[in-house]
């Protein structure tokens, strides 16, 4: 479920903004549907077989207007009444103010909070991410759930060429990853994707933060969608070794098949309570 349509992230990576996705004014200027809780209680009370509920990424769940307008929070508190599983994708500590329903949809069925992390070094963080929770604010809202026994995967994606692409980044979000406990980190490759509409905002946010940039990746990548880091199999190799050491998920079939899966032994018959 997507219940809101763009984002005031900023972040300067942001596919959302492609113009494939057909959003005809501001990306900043987000749609709200506001009849979103309804159509989910309609939706779940007429199936049959409880499932996993998952937010897309398109935008996200706790941006700023979700302070004020509630709608993940409205939503949550449905999918808890009718027993159902949630996989919910964030990089906003805001996702704390509903550690409650958290807590009882996992306690019912299983929820796990997905957190994207993509750059250990804070100020360079709030460079490329500038209007969400820094890295540190992220890693410590996964100790949260870790500590109300919530599982986390991560997303470590994407991860620019020449920015972020380092063996210090990796090891530091890794280092994150692994004491939170994560049960999975989910990495797509070391890298990034442009196509009309995403690259041209990319660009100018290299223009301003990191001069002579955009002229070294129009050299090394033209006009390609998949803008892979030279260091990709290096840190590749990081990567699953790390992870494989630590008996934590890597493989992206494996994470997603975890996401799916909905616990057969929910508890269905327990009494519903108000929140």
């Amino acid at each position: 479920m997507n219940l809101y349509r763009g984002c005031t992230h900023g972040c300067i990576y942001c596919d959302s903004r492609s113009r494939c996705y057909r959003m005809n004014h501001a990306f900043e200027d987000v749609e709200v549907k506001i009849n979103a809780p309804e159509l989910l209680e309609s939706e779940l009370k007429r199936r049959k077989k409880r499932c996993m509920i998952g937010t897309g990424s398109m935008s996200d769940p706790y941006m700023h207007c979700e302070e004020d307008l509630g709608l993940t929070r409205s939503c949550l508190k449905i999918i808890l009444k009718h027993g159902f599983g949630l996989c919910i994708q964030t990089k906003s500590a805001r996702i704390l103010r509903d550690l409650d329903l958290l807590t009882a949809i996992n306690k019912r069925a299983k929820c796990v909070v997905q957190m994207t992390l993509t750059t250990f070094d804070e100020e360079l963080c709030r460079l490329i991410e500038p209007n969400v929770s820094t890295t540190q604010e992220r890693y410590e809202v996964l100790k949260k759930m870790q500590e109300a026994g919530i599982p986390t995967v991560v997303y470590l994606s994407p991860v620019l060429p020449f920015i972020n692409d380092t063996e210090e980044n990796l090891r530091g979000i890794l280092d994150f990853c692994f004491d939170a406990e994560s049960v999975g980190i989910l990495c797509f490759g070391f890298g990034t994707t442009m196509r009309e509409g995403s690259r041209e905002p990319f660009y100018a946010a290299l223009d301003t933060h990191f001069a002579g940039l955009k002229q070294r990746y129009i050299r090394s990548f033209g006009s390609a969608y998949e803008c892979t880091s030279p260091n990709n199999e290096t840190l590749l190799r990081i990567f699953q070794s790390e992870c494989r050491a630590r008996n934590v998920m890597c493989e992206v079939g494996e994470i997603f098949d975890y996401l799916r899966k909905f616990p057969s032994d929910a508890a269905y018959g327990l009494p519903l309570f108000d929140i």
